[in-house]
């Protein structure tokens, strides 16, 4: 037996657009010699559809596309996952189709509530197994979360399931493929059971689905691995219900992974919202550098537009750099000086600040100044601007409101400032388009003379390591210490971290590569008295 897995990049809400992928989809596995398709967890409506799940006519719609689906399959048995109303209550389901009809239905059992999960919020839970026969086979259904603790694959075992599907719209971070692997096995180890995993592709807001999808023995061996970050159609060939072996896919290098999901995370944000391309401020520095050859690599050159703003302050190797980067990728290029509206809003402000020194407000003026540019060229032309802020700065607040935070779109938002350079050597390797000295230089938002940013922030090796212990690993500033970091290194770290919450809030989307990003599931409280003490 053949069986096909769509690892396909769904659209939210886009109900008839997702309904011909899967009818394609099946044609497809039809053609070649599968008589059995796996899709996604909520392929049908996308994957994460969020409040969409609230409204009665969302499952109307939902049902009746279903339905229309139904008809158009034939031939093929297809596993479709959509969200399912029955007896005043709503599911996460997945329908198995055959002949024109729905044969079998299966209700999620676990609904992840954390990260960036909120099931609880929209789904009951589903009660029973759901196990189909298939040319001989019995098939059992589970979807997701379901195979992340032990109950919902043994009872579809116990059900007489010999092989399970798991359809899957897992979002990518770093090293996330391990645990996929770890936690099938666990099931695998405890059923028996040979697993076919689909996961879905693509970007979706803030979050980027990396596909990978996969297949393992009752051993709980690989035997077929699909490519990451890319539409694709696989076979599996069960013989004896047993997945023989079939093609690889090489495991990406991390630098290579993270790079892919920021492209992917780009390309479907701009196109699946429908903006004509992007533009951003190009400053001579490693972040615009390297967010102008993302975005170079998503959308192609044509597509993107780069824009230098010097001040009195910018080095001229700033401005030769960026012209460097720009000409390498071959996109348009604009230079606008900002000094004569910076001097014209201090004479208009000169009376206010009379006899006060220069300090911040100064600076962030000339970034407000760029973003008002930048936002400016956005409405005449309907490219969305992209910020190029990374995770170290937003984590810190070195970013300024209605300034470099001004934009619709946070590429390096969950990149921290040491994983830019490593992500800038990496896409030099592919080929040169960012100037070694970019990449060498001290960074600097020169925003006034001879400044770095080591002036306002400790060193980016120890300030990230500080941020990842205490952001993504909820670690205390004590066992933050306890690692060895400097207790004044880490008060300060956590005090920039805890000031900077109202900022954050009013920052862009961004591709969330981490297990913990400033988005969807970071919840802290702008207003917030609670303060770490040490013992």
């Amino acid at each position: 037996m053949k069986i096909a897995i769509a690892q396909i990049n769904f659209t939210v809400g886009d109900l008839a657009g997702n309904a011909a992928k899967i009818a394609a989809a099946a044609e497809r596995a039809k053609q070649g010699g599968a008589t059995l398709l796996l899709t996604t967890e909520l392929g049908l409506c996308g994957y994460p559809p969020e409040d969409l799940l609230l409204r009665e006519d969302f499952y109307r719609s939902c049902g009746r596309t279903l339905d229309d689906l139904a008809q158009r399959i034939n031939g093929v048995t297809v596993v479709v996952g959509h969200p399912h109303q029955a007896g005043g209550r709503r599911y996460n389901a997945a329908s198995v189709i055959r002949d024109g009809a729905v044969i079998a239905t299966y209700l999620k059992h676990k609904l992840p509530n954390y990260t960036v999960f909120d099931e609880e919020r929209y789904f009951a839970s589903g009660t029973e197994p759901c196990v189909f026969e298939h040319e001989g086979l019995r098939f059992g259904v589970n979807i997701c979360a379901d195979v992340w603790e032990e109950p919902a694959a043994t009872a579809a075992r116990d059900a007489g399931a010999q092989v399970l599907l798991v359809l899957n719209a897992s979002p990518y971070h770093m090293n996330k493929q391990l645990s996929r692997y770890e936690v099938i096995r666990d099931r695998v180890a405890e059923t028996g059971l040979p697993a076919i995993y689909a996961n879905q592709v693509g970007g979706q807001d803030e979050l980027v689905f990396d596909g990978a999808s996969f297949a393992v023995d009752g051993k709980g061996e690989l035997t077929h691995q699909f490519p990451a970050f890319e539409e694709t159609m696989g076979y599996v060939d069960l013989v004896e219900g047993v997945p023989v072996n079939g093609v690889i896919a090489p495991p990406l290098a991390l630098e290579a992974e993270v790079y892919k999901a920021l492209t992917l995370g780009v390309r479907d944000y701009v196109d699946k919202n429908g903006f004509p391309g992007v533009l951003l401020g190009l400053s001579g520095g490693i972040d615009s550098a390297l967010t102008l050859a993302v975005a170079v690599d998503a959308l192609g050159p044509q597509r993107v537009r780069a824009v230098m703003m010097p001040s009195q302050y910018t080095a001229s190797m700033s401005r030769e750099d960026a012209r460097t980067e720009a000409g390498a990728l071959k996109v348009r290029y604009t230079e606008i000086a900002i000094r004569p509206m910076f001097d014209a809003f201090l004479t208009a402000l000169s009376d206010e600040f009379k006899d006060l020194p220069a300090d911040a407000t100064e600076e962030n003026l000339q970034s407000r100044i760029r973003g008002t540019l930048l936002m400016a060229l956005s409405n005449k032309s309907g490219a969305i601007v992209l910020t190029t802020g990374n995770k170290s700065e937003m984590g810190t607040g070195y970013a300024t409101l209605y300034g470099d935070m001004a934009g619709g779109f946070g590429v390096l938002k969950d990149i921290n400032k040491m994983l830019v350079y490593r992500l800038a050597r990496y896409r030099n390797g592919l080929s040169p388009v960012i100037p070694q000295r970019v990449i060498d230089r001290p960074p600097s938002a020169e925003l006034r003379p001879d400044q770095t940013d080591q002036d306002s922030l400790p060193p980016y090796d120890i300030l990230d390591a500080i941020m990842e212990a205490y952001v993504e690993s909820d670690l205390s500033p004590q066992e933050i210490v306890a690692r060895g970091f400097d207790r004044a290194d880490v008060e300060r770290v956590v005090r920039l971290v805890r000031g900077s919450e109202y900022k954050r809030r009013q920052a862009p989307v961004g591709v969330r590569i981490t297990n913990r990003g400033f988005g969807k599931d970071w919840r802290y409280p702008i207003t917030n008295k609670y303060r770490h003490h040490f013992d």
